[in-house]
């Protein structure tokens, strides 16, 4: 092609915000919404309490997905400057909303936990929104400190306040899960704030120190982490879902037994269309179909502190924190998933995000990636001579 010609090639308009990062989530939940169908089956089809319709939990996950683009396409056309401003009123709801679960008659027992706010047509788990709440009130917290942030008591003794509070709660549900995805993103937001290093190394071992000291004093929790260590000297019971979960990574093999195949979705492990999905992708798509999730998850990481740098290079701190932040939380809470399914981590109530079946996961998830394609689509007008 001669020099004219390329000159007079029609230009390629910039997109508008990152394309894989919109095509990673994208993929992420096509994949979430076959598999839990794929997992929950037999359960539904088995089962009086779901009508015996097989495709319960589809109808409930489709509806959930349908609710959750909404609820994100809403979330996108609101500017990054008005989420920082409502992040302490948020974060105040969702504290709220924490403490209501826990009133008797209000929030819903399941399994022995009460973390569930029933609505009629499905049930609000309020850890879930405190999560986009955390990182959004995180961020801002560490802007407004900003000068302060070498300052023990200034900066991170305030903070440290109110994650005992929501800790506090959260741990009276119980649901530990949420409380260490939380913990996470406002120690990672703070320290990517500029937290001293010596600083951040001390929290890190009284962290360390306190999560030791909470499993000791709780017998679940203790008994949890031995059938982690050792799920085969008692398979029937502290070890069962566990064992469970690694025949279904050992029977995939390479390519899985193929989709729709899988023999532990048939009544063997428990909550296999929640917590433990990755275990039936294991058995069904095999160790191929879990490095495609695997590797979703990475490049939706990666995206997500790539804007967070190029908000850096704009000078834009508030949406670079919560970009890292959306990343972090997305990261810790799939990094758990996905141990605990393979037998790495101990048994977590987490569910793995954007695919697990859940209407307030789903729906928190999808707008805290649309804030961040938001923050996405912002960089590129400034880089553009635009406004935000």
């Amino acid at each position: 092609m001669s020099m004219v010609q390329a000159l007079n090639q029609p230009r390629q308009e910039p997109t508008e915000v990152d394309m894989l990062l919109l095509w990673s989530v994208l993929g992420l939940l096509a994949l979430g919404l076959v598999m839990v169908y794929s997992s929950s089956i037999a359960t539904a089809e088995g089962s009086k309490a779901f009508g015996y319709q097989p495709a319960y939990f589809l109808i409930r996950h489709g509806v959930f997905l349908c609710v959750a683009m909404v609820a994100a396409a809403v979330a996108f056309q609101v500017p990054v400057k008005v989420w920082q401003e409502l992040a302490p009123w948020l974060f105040l709801a969702g504290a709220v909303l924490l403490a209501v679960v826990l009133i008797p008659g209000i929030g819903r027992d399941v399994n022995g936990a009460r973390r569930w706010l029933p609505l009629g047509f499905a049930n609000l788990q309020p850890s879930e929104l405190m999560k986009l709440f955390a990182v959004l009130y995180a961020a801002d917290y560490t802007v407004r400190k900003m000068p302060h942030m070498h300052d023990l008591k200034k900066a991170f003794l305030p903070m440290a306040g109110a994650m005992v509070v929501i800790g506090g709660l959260l741990l009276k549900e119980p649901d530990f899960g949420a409380f260490v995805v939380i913990i996470s993103i406002a120690i990672g937001i703070l320290f990517l704030g500029g937290m001293r290093a010596r600083l951040f190394a001390v929290l890190f071992v009284v962290l360390l120190a306190a999560f030791a000291i909470l499993i000791i004093v709780s017998p679940y929790r203790r008994d949890r982490l031995f059938g982690f260590m050792d799920p085969w000297s008692d398979a029937f019971g502290k070890g069962y879902q566990l064992s469970h979960a690694l025949i279904a990574f050992g029977r995939g093999e390479l390519f899985g037994v193929g989709l729709g195949g899988s023999v532990e979705k048939l009544f063997y492990l428990p909550e296999a269309h929640t917590d433990f999905l990755l275990a039936v992708i294991a058995e069904e798509l095999g160790f191929v179909g879990v490095l495609v999730v695997v590797g979703l998850f990475a490049l939706l990481v990666q995206r997500a502190f790539a804007i967070g740098r190029q908000a850096v290079a704009l000078e834009r701190l508030y949406p670079a924190l919560v970009a890292m932040g959306i990343g972090i939380w997305m990261g810790v809470q799939s990094f758990i998933n996905m141990g605990v399914n393979m037998g790495l981590l101990p048994t977590k109530g987490l569910t793995l995000p954007l695919m697990s079946f859940g209407g307030s996961g789903v729906v928190a998830n999808c707008v805290a990636l649309a804030i961040l394609l938001r923050v996405d689509w912002e960089n590129r007008q400034l880089m553009r001579g635009g406004k935000v």
